[in-house]
């Protein structure tokens, strides 16, 4: 049973991410208004709209999340895209959570790779161990426990940013583990200029610090973005074939940022030591 401090403590956690949303649209009309007066004006501007930082990647553990040149055309309003991926396999989301971040138990300097084998096609991540320790062996306790099984990547964004956000047992942008990461591996060497490259999958967040949950985005074009994401794999190949085709199913809303239209679902994630 759920008590009045714990129930306290949700309504204020809900109401401070009502805030965020409200403050992440605010800056993200505002800076597309900006860029249509820079197009009028001549002025090419590309990949430069700024990151919704608490919305598009907030791990709504809160998330808390919410991760190219050319901005991927979206969906005419008279109907989704095709859905290029196969039904999701027989099972249901199992409903878990814990109190604190599990103890470390993966060996740090041995190297740790993820499989999501998802409805699209099998995505293979190869996990930054030894630089974000703390992020790599939750996803290791979480894979064990079938904590990402049958969830739905529930976000594509396809301007601004070019991201699949996935990691939500809940399947809303609001469910997480019932824990907090700490931050990991901001300095890594693959992110320059505020860019995160094609093929880095970091946590989501809510856009404070120390704040990242199970959600997690997987970035199929280069984006901008304030180092302020762990990034913890690099996607194979094979992965990106398969992010891409989920990225020109385009997403549901036609503005950008909302469901993608594939059937995106991890039916199974593994993490495999070698």
């Amino acid at each position: 049973m759920v008590s009045q401090e714990q129930r306290r403590r949700q309504l204020a956690r809900e109401k401070f991410l009502r805030q965020q949303q409200r403050r992440t649209e605010a800056r993200r009309k505002a800076r597309l208004r900006n860029s249509v007066i820079a197009s009028v004006l001549g002025v090419v501007v590309i990949g430069s709209v700024a990151l919704y930082t608490t919305g598009v990647l907030k791990n709504d553990d809160d998330k808390k999340t919410n991760a190219g040149a050319e901005v991927t055309p979206s969906p005419t309003p008279s109907g989704k895209a095709q859905d290029p991926c196969k039904k999701p396999a027989s099972g249901s989301v199992e409903k878990l959570s814990w109190k604190k971040e599990p103890a470390m138990t993966i060996d740090t300097s041995a190297k740790y790779s993820l499989k999501l084998a998802t409805t699209c096609g099998d995505i293979g991540i190869a996990l930054k161990t030894s630089a974000a320790p703390h992020t790599v062996n939750s996803f290791d306790f979480l894979a064990g426990k079938g904590y990402f099984d049958h969830t739905k990547c529930h976000r594509l964004t396809t301007q601004g940013i070019y991201v699949l956000q996935c990691g939500d047992p809940q399947g809303t942008g609001m469910g997480g583990p019932g824990y907090t990461l700490p931050d990991e591996n901001l300095k890594d060497k693959s992110l320059k200029n505020n860019i995160y490259p094609a093929g880095t999958v970091a946590m989501a967040n809510t856009g404070q610090k120390h704040t990242g949950g199970s959600q997690f985005f997987l970035v199929y074009k280069d984006s901008q973005l304030p180092p302020s994401y762990t990034p913890f794999g690099t996607i194979d190949a094979a992965g990106m074939k398969v992010l891409n085709k989920i990225a020109a199913a385009g997403e549901s809303t036609g503005g950008g940022d909302g469901a993608p239209n594939a059937t995106v679902v991890i039916d199974k994630a593994t993490v495999t030591k070698s």
